[in-house]
């Protein structure tokens, strides 16, 4: 297998070649971010015991990495994202305060423009970086205190890190809903309960609700399309005391629906990347999901407007939650081994094989095995592994059936004019494209049977009327 391009650095100065590995999960933040234009990406890697910073190139005709080592090893907690210049953004957390500075290739060695510090004198207060802006020039952090949470803007302002916001309550997450890098969805605590809020970042940090199902219930953005609106959520409402995986369209008044493809048994689903360019049919957006269930861990792939998830291998050495989409639906999912350091395998979903040769099964036996065509990249580029079709991923994985047979129907929801007489399977047939949240399942109306000729058509069901949940609409219009 041919290694994959490679900058000046890659060996230290006796020669050997550093031992890329990640941190564990949650020990470093996120392990790979990627930049929004998915042009680069970081993450930290080791060299026996000693963690230094690594940026990828993505956008080129074939991957390559550049370490990016400082005058001393990095602590585990040290967190990296990259920037669209090709510049690498690291905080490193000191006694009371977080110190970020700018890293850049010189030649072998590594360059390094200090930016500031945030001081986080409250003992209760942790700082960490919000995904990568949308624009790729500006990286803000999210600092937790007791009472209240600040949004700081870290790098891309004119006088070091800038207090932009501050938010009443505890807050997590942070999910961009814009392209412009101006609205950010943060998922906030008060009183016990957790609702996502939309933070203006160009109106003094003004607040507003996005998401509130039902008083009782904790409602959670993961993650948002700017493009189509498409909203993945994940709440306790539909079910009290599991937290359900759901999808909406951003500014809809229609119920979000919580299909049962996305609840498999004994397995949990975390999206981590959704299809970018679908402007108009929001429905048609592909979700990729990581799935960790008794099997282990592995990739699945899903759409609003199907009745099923794909499932096939995650690449060995894949680095765990990264990912992105073209706009013509091929998933780049980055990984990194022995062999091929630095690697990208592309996998196209096949939407159009819904009847037979999709597999909707999640695979068995093939945790950390990679099973893609062109072990050393179907395209003659190192580190790029071509896979054309999920089901080649598969291999003998197991049967596949049709989405009839192996998907129970979605539960869903009539409007308060409207009665569902129809089954659930036609009713799915016709839904809209924009949806919002309903509270709980409601079951489907079941076909009516047979009737002897001339005898009267049996009356429609009494409607079910959920209770006004609306997604709030967010300040799009002001933009």
């Amino acid at each position: 297998m041919t290694a994959c391009a490679i900058e000046s650095g890659t060996t230290w100065e006796d020669g050997t070649a550093p031992d890329r590995r990640t941190p564990a999960d949650g020990a470093g933040g996120t392990p790979c971010a990627i930049t929004a234009d998915g042009a680069y990406a970081a993450r930290l890697a080791l060299d026996g015991e000693s963690w230094f910073p690594e940026r990828w190139t993505l956008d080129g005709p074939e991957p390559y990495a550049v370490p990016l080592p400082g005058n001393q090893p990095e602590e585990p907690g040290t967190e990296v994202q990259p920037m669209s210049d090709g510049r690498v953004l690291i905080r490193r957390p000191t006694a009371g305060r977080h110190v970020f500075s700018l890293l850049y290739p010189t030649g072998p060695d590594t360059g390094e423009l200090l930016i500031g510090a945030v001081e986080c004198p409250d003992g209760g207060a942790g700082l960490r970086l919000l995904p990568p802006a949308p624009c790729g020039e500006k990286a803000y952090a999210l600092a937790v205190g007791r009472r209240s949470s600040t949004v700081w803007l870290v790098a891309g302002g004119a006088f070091g890190p800038e207090h932009v916001a501050e938010i009443p309550g505890r807050c997590s997450g942070g999910v961009w809903l814009d392209r412009a890098g101006r609205l950010l969805a943060l998922d906030r605590e008060v009183g016990g309960r957790t609702k996502t809020v939309v933070v203006d970042l160009e109106r003094g940090g003004e607040v507003s609700p996005l998401l509130q199902i039902a008083a009782e219930s904790d409602d959670r953005l993961v993650m948002a399309d700017p493009d189509s609106g498409l909203l993945l959520i994940r709440s306790d409402a539909p079910s009290p005391g599991e937290r359900r995986l759901g999808w909406g369209v951003l500014g809809s008044t229609l119920p979000v629906r919580f299909p049962e493809s996305l609840r498999p048994p004994d397995c949990e689903l975390t999206p981590f990347a959704i299809q970018p360019g679908q402007v108009l049919t929001p429905e048609s957006c592909a979700v990729a999901v990581r799935v960790d269930g008794p099997m282990g861990r592995w990739i699945g792939v899903w759409r609003p407007d199907r009745r099923q998830v794909q499932h096939f291998p995650a690449p060995a050495g894949w680095l765990a939650d990264a990912g992105l989409w073209s706009r013509d639906g091929v998933l780049q999912l980055p990984y990194t081994t022995g062999e091929m350091p630095c690697g990208v395998a592309r996998v196209a979903a096949p939407w159009e094989e819904r009847h037979g040769t999709a597999p909707t099964t999640p695979p068995t036996g093939t945790t950390g095995v990679t099973r893609v065509e062109g072990a050393t990249g179907a395209t003659g580029s190192p580190g790029v592994t071509e896979v054309t079709r999920a089901t080649e991923v598969m291999g003998a994985t197991g049967a596949t059936e049709s989405a009839e047979a192996t998907e129970p129907a979605e539960t869903t929801e009539p409007t308060e004019s409207a009665a569902s007489t129809e089954p659930a399977k036609a009713a799915e047939a016709t839904e809209p494209t924009e949806l919002t949240v309903p509270v709980g399942p409601v079951e489907a109306a079941e076909p009516a049977g047979p009737t002897e000729p001339g005898a009267p058509a049996p009356a429609p069901p009494a409607p079910s009327v959920p209770r006004p949940v609306p997604l709030r609409e967010a300040p799009l219009g002001r933009l």
